[in-house]
């Protein structure tokens, strides 16, 4: 059964830093790709942040210079180091995980940036 288990998400003062961090276990197939996407209320999903198993990462542009994402092979793990966060960095954040034939995605892990 794949699991994914999220952590370090809190409250936050605007400039302030989280790092979140997403291990996964449970499947049969190597891992392709992990990501971190984030949902603020009424608001469509989006992406974050995404790194390939060879490291290869792309950020939405709303993010870029401010977080950076990386990842554990060994143990299956990626995080995300958010470094001077905003109030519009509000959002609940999951973790998705690209197994090549089937997507896991955590359960999520509420950001919160108070101004």
């Amino acid at each position: 059964q794949v699991q994914l288990v999220e952590s370090g998400g809190g409250l936050v003062h605007a400039g302030g830093s989280l790092t979140l961090s997403c291990a996964a276990s449970g499947s049969i197939f190597s891992i392709k790709a992990m990501g971190w996407y984030r949902q603020a209320p009424g608001k469509q999903r989006e992406l974050v942040a995404r790194i390939t198993r060879t490291g290869s990462t792309n950020y939405a542009d709303s993010v870029k210079g401010r977080f950076t994402i990386s990842r554990d092979n060994a143990k299956n793990t990626v995080y995300l180091q958010m470094n001077s966060l905003k109030p519009e960095d509000t959002a609940v954040y999951y973790c998705n995980v690209d197994w090549g034939v089937f997507a896991s995605w955590g359960q999520g892990t509420q950001v919160t940036v108070s101004s």
